[in-house]
């Protein structure tokens, strides 16, 4: 019964995530921008934007690049001895990029245009720097919560990870090149993406 109930909630999770995802794909199919966009927008450039925090925002971006997340997943190829689990982070990062890649060229968004503080070729949704933070720095966490026995060390690093994913977003829309629901729609998809990825390697434990 457990069970049941459990995957009765990624369902429904994966559902609302979905529902929601394709709410925003159709709208901004019919309108190049929409209200959530500009709400996004004026709120960070009006709070947070400023010469201290631009480089800062810059380092945090990086932190979901395509180099720096290959580097990563090197390097924890190197200190993780589980042959599972360094398989299942390596497909995890390579099925959530070509899925990421796949949309962005079904919908062709372009990118915002104006206030770019760096500049990002290839199109606008879903962000890919949400999507596959969300669904990379999120499989680390599940991986946590399953391996560390620590429970500080469990909370601290799954708190961290967490963080960074959010941040790592907004990272996004502070730099003008994502809109607010290319961010929203890239951590939906993202959420759904691993739940399903958890499901899948979940018995594997």
């Amino acid at each position: 019964m457990m069970l049941k109930n459990i995957r009765n909630k990624r369902w429904i999770i994966i559902s609302v995530c979905m529902t929601i995802f394709l709410i925003l794909a159709i709208s901004i199919i019919k309108a190049e921008s929409i209200i959530i966009d500009d709400i996004g927008y004026n709120l960070i450039s009006k709070y947070l934007i400023s010469d201290f925090m631009t480089p800062i925002v810059k380092i945090v971006t990086q932190l979901a690049s395509p180099i720096f997340l290959v580097i990563l997943t090197i390097l924890l190829m190197v200190f993780i001895k589980n042959n599972n689990i360094r398989k299942y982070i390596c497909v995890n990062l390579i099925v959530s990029t070509i899925l990421n890649f796949g949309i962005k060229n079904i919908v062709r968004r372009t990118r915002p245009e104006g206030f770019r503080i760096i500049e990002e070729s290839g199109y606008s949704f879903p962000s890919g720097h949400s999507m596959v933070s969300m669904a990379f720095y999120g499989l680390l966490i599940y991986l946590i919560y399953k391996k560390v026995d620590n429970k500080y060390l469990k909370n601290c690093l799954i708190f961290l990870l967490s963080i960074i994913i959010l941040l790592i977003g907004l990272s996004r829309i502070y730099l003008g090149v994502h809109y607010t629901s290319d961010v929203l729609a890239g951590f939906l998809l993202g959420i759904s993406y691993l739940i399903v990825f958890v499901s899948v390697i979940n018995e594997k434990f």
